[in-house]
């Protein structure tokens, strides 16, 4: 870990600039899903390009911007858009939004992805809360020097995803006659989709759905403190014998279809929690 608090502060500043609220949950936002952005009172929205320390998503299907706003009766600061190693981007750049928002007060971390399913019972369009990663990126982002006043040398990783948090989106998607289900996430570097091969593996060692993000932002929220929720979007089905070409029209639009739900489940679960 390389990133110094001085270059956290410096963008801190800079938003203080802009909002003196602090803002205890934050969002990140995965491809395909901004439209909980529409469900917001926005504050204020500040361009990533403007905020020192931040660097620019590269994939179309990503915005730009950091929102503040109040969601549910919760002032949220939300990543209107990620980064992504397979975009370039170092560890450091991919994590340094999380520290941020940790120093604007935020205590409980939402974050959401698309993913593709090797689970024979999981569909594409479903809904998936992430219980358990895989890190098979072959980085980490608390590598190097640690800075104790951001968080511990080893943090505990027993319980990423937080229980309490999982328990609380269940009930919400309960509430919704939503299906909702529960499985380990593992995140490949990309930017290429799985072989048979790959697919058949992660299915051996345990792995539910696959994506290309996530884990790195979930390790650093770990360290810093942060409860954590994590939630799948199902957009293709990657069983290994029947396994078809992915198509993005096809990944985007299962994304869409199951948005309307999984805003329903985040908006019950901030109405649940003490923030």
């Amino acid at each position: 870990m390389t990133i110094a608090k001085k270059e956290i502060d410096l963008a801190v500043e800079y938003i203080r600039t802009k909002v003196s609220q602090d803002y205890p949950v934050g969002i990140i936002l995965g491809t395909g899903l901004q439209g909980l952005t529409e469900s917001m009172q926005i504050v204020e929205s500040i361009p990533y390009k403007d905020i020192p320390g931040f660097v620019n998503p590269t994939v179309e299907t990503h915005g730009g911007e950091l929102l503040f706003a109040r969601l549910a009766g919760k002032h949220v600061v939300c990543m209107k858009g990620r980064f992504h190693f397979y975009e370039g981007y170092s560890m450091d750049q991919i994590t340094f939004p999380i520290r941020v928002m940790r120093a604007l007060g935020a205590e409980t971390l939402i974050v959401s992805n698309v993913a593709g399913t090797v689970q024979p019972d999981f569909r594409a369009g479903s809904l998936m809360i992430i219980e358990d990663h895989i890190n098979l990126l072959g980085q980490n982002p608390l590598i190097g020097p640690n800075d104790e006043t951001l968080g511990p040398r080893w943090p505990d990783m027993s319980d990423p995803y937080t229980k309490a948090l999982r328990k609380l989106a269940h009930e919400a998607a309960k509430e919704a006659e939503i299906t909702l289900h529960e499985g380990v996430y593992a995140c490949m570097s990309g930017p290429n989709l799985e072989t048979r091969a790959e697919y058949r593996m992660l299915q051996r060692i345990g792995a539910d759905v696959i994506g290309m993000s996530t884990v790195p932002e979930v390790i650093t929220a770990v360290h810093a403190g942060m409860s954590v929720l994590g939630f799948s979007v199902i957009t293709d089905e990657c069983y290994p014998e029947s396994l078809e070409p992915a198509e993005l029209q096809k990944i985007l639009a299962h994304a869409a279809a199951a948005e309307p739900a999984l805003v329903q489940i985040i908006t019950g679960v901030l109405r649940k929690i003490g923030h």
